[in-house]
């Protein structure tokens, strides 16, 4: 997939420049991932997390970071793969593969993600799946938008559902929820919504951002695997907090709504996570 060029929205374009960037960056990541994507010899290893970790993860960002350092040598980077380089207020934050068990799988809904955040707040972002030909990308000020194969480049937007009831939702995971002792808000969540999916992964969070679900909630996330999402949801006009409502990346939860909504699911589900 090429990149197209990023289209502009009234407002700042304070980023224009580092979304361009990002762009590009999701290209080589595509070139990396998509060279070994169900490749029979594919080398799968185990982390110490227990988590899966393959070659194509390591040359994505190992080509995502070989960028960086010679476009961008003055912002810090922190990868999943190879963890934090740098200081100073502007960061880079990658998943070079999110949804690595897909892949390895040879199951095509796996991204790429790359974030821009500056002073702790993710202001670019780049949702980038190329085994389904799908890219999604925002910066604040500029707008949040889409493009797919053979369509044009398109502006995207939260829904206006203001009915919990009338809402779709995604949960990520029952495991996700048992893990810190929810289940019982899980399940008084999906009485509550008109339908509920757990989607996975980077993709709820898209088909949030283009006004198909209304709210996508998880647990046990690292800052890489949620920065890139923000910007794209605030700039189709969501919101994005952790569960408990708080404005960070950093707390291991993650909520995000079409706005209008977002107290309500407060409600709903938050509250201090049980560990």
């Amino acid at each position: 997939m090429t990149s197209p060029t990023p289209d502009r929205a009234p407002g700042r374009a304070e980023y224009d420049a580092d979304l361009a960037l990002a762009l590009r960056l999701a290209d080589a990541a595509d070139a990396a991932s998509m060279r070994r994507f169900d490749a029979p010899d594919l080398d799968v290893r185990v982390k110490a997390d227990a988590s899966y970790v393959t070659e194509a993860d390591l040359a994505t960002e190992r080509a995502i970071r070989d960028i960086l350092a010679v476009e961008r040598p003055q912002d810090g980077v922190f990868g999943e793969e190879f963890g934090a380089a740098g200081a100073g207020s502007r960061q880079w934050i990658i998943d070079p593969i999110d949804g690595t068990a897909n892949y390895l799988k040879g199951i095509p809904m796996w991204a790429t993600l790359i974030a821009l955040a500056v002073d702790g707040v993710p202001q670019v972002g780049v949702v980038s799946q190329p085994a389904i030909g799908r890219r999604w990308w925002a910066a604040a000020g500029l707008g949040a938008w889409t493009s797919a194969p053979d369509a044009a480049t398109r502006r995207i937007a939260v829904s206006g559902v203001d009915d919990v009831a009338a809402s779709s939702v995604s949960f990520q995971s029952i495991a996700q929820w048992d893990e810190v002792g929810r289940v019982d808000d899980l399940v008084r969540l999906t009485r509550s919504v008109w339908r509920d999916r757990g989607y996975g992964d980077a993709w709820p969070y898209m088909l949030l951002a283009e006004g198909r679900l209304e709210m996508v909630a998880e647990f046990d996330v690292k800052e890489y695997d949620i920065a890139a999402h923000v910007p794209i949801v605030r700039e189709a006009g969501g919101r994005f907090t952790d569960i408990d409502g708080a404005d960070e990346i950093g707390t291991r939860s993650s909520l995000a709504t079409n706005g209008v909504l977002h107290e309500a699911f407060l409600a709903l589900v938050g509250g201090t996570v049980r560990r």
